[in-house]
């Protein structure tokens, strides 16, 4: 059974396989992979790929957030286009921060969510809001003020910090409630790295986001889920952090960001922390033979296998993936 198969892969108990999850491919994707492989819906396209994995995540619901002014939660509320002016870039004091406009847990609904929940079937079930709260503090702060506040004004950044956080894990505690046994791994993602090393430092890191890292890992497991850890780039430097925060499994392995590759996740991590992703989409998925992505996935099946689920570097497909690569990640794992 691929859920309970998926579930002890994570547990980093002995598996007969590695698990699979194609990622959530970009909305341009789909209709390029849907006529490659002849299916008409996700739910088709998963069952003829042999995805062992499902993400539902309540936020991307358009009824899940119900704000009479009709305000919108951080991700769909701030254009990412428009940075410009954010809305707190001049903020300089807590009371500013408090006087922000922010989201009502009130206001959240989980019907249509939960009713997809239920009709998964036999497929692990990850879920649980994207707390992606990094990405929603650069939004409100701007990235370079976020980062140069870090050192000015400290006190107005865990301010805002505490704001986004407290308003998800209250978002999680409700939604949890609800789900109950229907979630097995709560999927959360904050990006913390870039190619070649941490986003911040080491120490802004551990001021700022572990805290909530820490507390958001331990409500997962409080509610009887496994943990799986989003985030992209090298983040090699903190992975004894979050191993030692609890967090069971770490997606994507960006396995071209330095520190990153299979051989050195291995030798420093095997065995603390499941593992998903690691195959390569900056070069190889665009730019390989199906050949040679079934033999990557086997290479790094054997170095981080078992306790390893097969998935994209980067689980947003793109266009620019030919869907015969995207074929052969599932065929390295089923038909070798």
């Amino acid at each position: 059974m691929k859920r309970e198969l998926i579930k002890r892969l994570i547990a980093r108990e002995p598996v007969e396989r590695c698990g699979f999850w194609t990622g959530k491919p970009h909305s341009e994707t789909w209709p390029i992979l849907h006529q490659y492989f002849g299916t008409h819906t996700e739910q088709e396209f998963r069952n003829t790929i042999r995805d062992d994995i499902v993400w539902i995540r309540p936020q991307s619901y358009p009824d899940g957030y119900q704000d009479p002014s009709g305000r919108k939660l951080f991700d769909s509320g701030l254009d990412r286009t428009k940075h410009a002016n954010p809305p707190l870039a001049t903020c300089e004091t807590v009371a500013e921060v408090d006087a922000f406009p922010w989201p009502n847990p009130d206001f959240l609904n989980f019907d249509t969510c939960l009713n997809d929940l239920r009709k998964t079937g036999d497929l692990y079930r990850m879920s649980g809001f994207w707390t992606c709260f990094f990405h929603n503090i650069c939004d409100l702060l701007g990235i370079e003020e976020y980062l140069i506040k870090m050192y000015t004004h400290p006190e107005v950044v865990e301010a805002v910090t505490d704001r986004v956080c407290s308003f998800y894990y209250e978002a999680n505690e409700r939604y949890f409630a609800l789900a109950g046994d229907q979630v097995d791994g709560f999927f959360f993602g904050n990006d913390l790295g870039t190619q070649t090393s941490l986003i911040c430092g080491p120490a802004q890191f551990n001021q700022f986001m572990l805290p909530w890292l820490r507390r958001f890992t331990e409500q997962g497991h409080r509610h009887g889920y496994q943990v799986i850890l989003h985030s992209c780039g090298s983040i090699h430097a903190i992975i004894p952090d979050l191993i030692a925060a609890g967090v069971d499994c770490l997606h994507p392995l960006q396995a071209l960001a330095t520190n990153m590759d299979a051989e050195t996740l291995a030798r420093d991590f095997k065995g603390k922390i499941a593992f998903m992703g690691g195959i390569d989409t900056q070069e190889l998925m665009t730019n390989g033979t199906p050949e040679q992505v079934q033999a990557e996935v086997q290479r790094v099946m054997r170095i981080l296998g078992p306790n390893l689920i097969v998935s994209p570097s980067h689980e947003a497909l793109l266009p620019n993936v030919p869907p015969a690569n995207v074929e052969a990640l599932s065929k390295a794992v089923f038909e070798n």
